[in-house]
């Protein structure tokens, strides 16, 4: 089944329907910003957004979460949006993070769900916050890089492999192509994503990048890279970095979402991640790209996930 769409709108809001937004002071001093919805009470799912992105959650999204008498939350990532940077940040450093947000709306405990950059981060949660986390959903989450066996940048599209290559050499040489990249983005608006988006966009992506898509797409976009491209960048340097935790130590389920027409995050990723965390359920979609998964599926992929809850 397909999520509801919004009617096209000339600018997406800030935070798109019942979406509410909070920001919390870490121990460390940093501010970390939120934004949650869904029912009232209930389980609490706690998503974690691509590379690039934010807080900014679909409306469709919170619908269908309250439709269920679930929560949903999703923080901005260290360095996104009015999160502040966190230089030096590892993957595992988002499982304390998850932890406040927890705290901060009353959980003691919940379901992480993680899209592309944000699957390392949920599978961070899994393995690192115990009984907390009561299962785990990668949809199209990347794999380490030097998995053994697995070859990271076979099938990505042109963008990527320019990307992660930079990001092995260092902040100096990826930082000026973020910044060239993001001020096009944001000067294109959602009109024009798919089109600066193309050599990572299977037909099956592109099919599903409707209107509703590319709103919410910008809107989470405008509220990430409002600051700059600390959060963009320091993403991508955790992701060839060792994660700082060990994948065979997931004790909580863990459900692995993989579309086959995917050239952000080629099919080969899903299948080594399922392969490495024991008793994984490999949820391989003939039917799906890496947009479209979390776009055209997120109501599968919601009721998967809270089946774990």
């Amino acid at each position: 089944p397909g999520i509801p769409r919004r009617p096209p709108r000339s600018r997406p809001p800030e935070y798109p329907g019942r979406v509410r937004s909070i920001a919390i002071t870490l121990p460390d001093g940093r501010r970390l910003d939120i934004g949650h919805g869904g029912a009232e009470r209930g389980p609490l799912v706690l998503l974690h957004h691509g590379t690039p992105g934010s807080r900014v959650a679909d409306d469709a999204w919170e619908a269908a979460a309250a439709a269920r008498g679930a929560r949903i939350a999703m923080a901005s990532r260290a360095g996104y949006g009015g999160s502040s940077r966190q230089p030096g940040r590892t993957v595992s450093d988002a499982a304390a993070d998850a932890a406040h947000v927890l705290a901060a709306l009353g959980a003691e405990r919940c379901v992480v769900v993680g899209h592309s950059g944000g699957g390392p981060h949920a599978l961070a949660c899994a393995a690192l916050l115990g009984e907390r986390v009561t299962g785990c959903v990668s949809v199209a989450g990347i794999a380490p890089l030097g998995g053994e066996g697995l070859d990271f940048l076979a099938g990505m599209g042109e963008d990527n492999v320019l990307e992660f290559g930079r990001a092995v050499e260092g902040e100096a040489a990826l930082r000026p192509l973020l910044e060239e990249w993001a001020a096009d983005l944001l000067a294109a608006g959602p009109e024009r994503f798919a089109e600066l988006l193309r050599s990572l966009m299977s037909e099956v992506d592109l099919a599903a990048y409707d209107d509703g898509v590319a709103l919410a797409f910008h809107a989470q976009l405008v509220e990430g890279l409002a600051g700059g491209v600390d959060g963009w960048l320091d993403d991508d340097l955790a992701f060839v970095q060792p994660w700082g935790f060990d994948l065979t130590g997931i004790a909580a389920p863990v459900h692995v979402w993989q579309g086959e027409h995917d050239l952000m995050v080629p099919p080969a990723h899903g299948d080594w991640l399922a392969g490495a965390i024991p008793g994984c359920v490999h949820v391989r979609r003939a039917d799906h790209g890496h947009i479209s998964l979390m776009a055209g599926g997120f109501v599968e992929v919601l009721d998967d996930a809270l089946a774990l809850a």
